[in-house]
């Protein structure tokens, strides 16, 4: 399986044109039994309709086939099945292959084109955009870098934890008694460097923040510094001061989710203002017709949208056939166009663009 970490410099390569013929084989996978018992099958029976087009393809030269087909059978080997997340790319060209696992499904299919089918990838990128999760306690801050729904711990200044004089009966004597968790100087020192850390990763690497742990313990970080106040969403919850990467993910995936949410009706707000400016370009032809003229500054599309064209008189016209002329995946070339010239790429659920043609634009001008 390919560990590379998926990055807008790793989707920009992938989308460049390679040789004919490149071959895109995805497949939606399954985590547990008994729904995975079939994945070894319909992988299988996938690679060999890709080797039969392959075989079928007059355009392909026999040097290129069995190129190709060789790295199919170096992919299919790499492939790890055991430990599956919900979907799985295979790309192969002359010279080369990949393969990569998703956290979100695919449908099945198998693409041979002049370009990988990367649009499934791209929807991978934009749902699992990395964020921050700070966890706060009376003795420990720790950051967790956070991709879709998985989290490692960032160990760049963190955790910080606090180191607490002993209570012994002299400090009680000279100050009265015990001071309060959250009230004594140790404790808004402890945060105040734990503010001043989360500030210098934020620095060099902005993203979402989740801010987690005990009410008193974010009010008083509120108090004591700034980095922390930008956060996304803070939630009141105890017990996550020494919690693991994974109950941590537990803890914050309603509120990632919820941000999700959010977004999709922000990018619902920004199209009816578009709308409202004529500004909005809706449908699989006016689409394209925009975002390759550069104009596209927000392109959203529905996650499951898929539709093969002719190219008419410059316009797309929606097929349902194979034809040598169609254009087999033009919301493909539409997402990777749209980010080649800037524009931000937002996946919606099915059906949250029906009255738009399950495609739309935000134009620049």
């Amino acid at each position: 399986m390919h560990a590379a970490e998926l990055t807008s410099a790793v989707l920009a390569e992938l989308r460049r044109p390679r040789r004919y013929p490149a071959v895109s084989v995805l497949l939606p996978t399954h985590r547990s039994e008994p729904d995975n018992t079939q994945d070894p099958v319909r992988l299988r029976n996938l690679v060999a309709e890709a080797k039969a087009r392959l075989q079928a393809d007059e355009a392909v030269s026999r040097a290129d086939r069995l190129d190709v087909v060789e790295q199919l059978d170096r992919a299919l080997a790499e492939v790890d099945l055991v430990h599956a997340e919900d979907g799985l790319v295979i790309f192969a060209a002359p010279g080369e292959h990949q393969v990569w696992s998703l956290p979100r499904s695919v449908p099945a299919r198998v693409v041979v084109s002049d370009t990988f089918l990367t649009r499934n990838l791209v929807a991978a990128y934009v749902s699992g955009a990395p964020y921050w999760v700070l966890t706060v306690s009376a003795d420990r801050a720790a950051l967790f870098s956070g991709s879709g729904p998985k989290l490692v711990p960032h160990d760049g200044g963190f955790p910080v934890d606090q180191v607490r004089p002993d209570w012994d009966v002299e400090r009680t004597e000279r100050i009265g008694n015990v001071p309060s968790t959250f009230t004594d100087e140790e404790t808004r020192r402890f945060l105040r460097s734990a503010d001043t850390a989360l500030a210098a990763v934020l620095e060099a690497d902005a993203r979402p923040l989740y801010v987690l742990g005990e009410a008193a313990a974010i009010s008083l970080l509120d108090d004591v510094g700034t980095a922390a106040k930008r956060a996304s969403a803070q939630v009141a919850r105890g017990g996550l001061g020494h919690a693991s990467p994974a109950a941590v993910a537990e803890a914050v995936r309603a509120t990632v989710a919820d941000q999700g949410r959010k977004a999709v009706a922000e990018v619902q707000e920004r199209l009816s203002q578009a709308q409202g400016v004529k500004g909005l370009a809706a449908g699989i032809d006016e689409v394209w017709q925009n975002v390759a003229q550069g104009r596209a500054a927000v392109v959203a599309v529905e996650e499951d949208y898929w539709q093969p064209v002719r190219v008419t008189d410059t316009h797309l016209v929606p097929t349902d056939d194979g034809g040598p002329d169609v254009r087999v995946d033009m919301v493909d070339e539409i997402v990777e166009r749209a980010l080649d010239t800037g524009a931000r790429v937002q996946f919606v659920p099915s059906g949250e663009l029906a009255s738009r043609d399950h495609i739309a634009a935000v134009l620049r001008y």
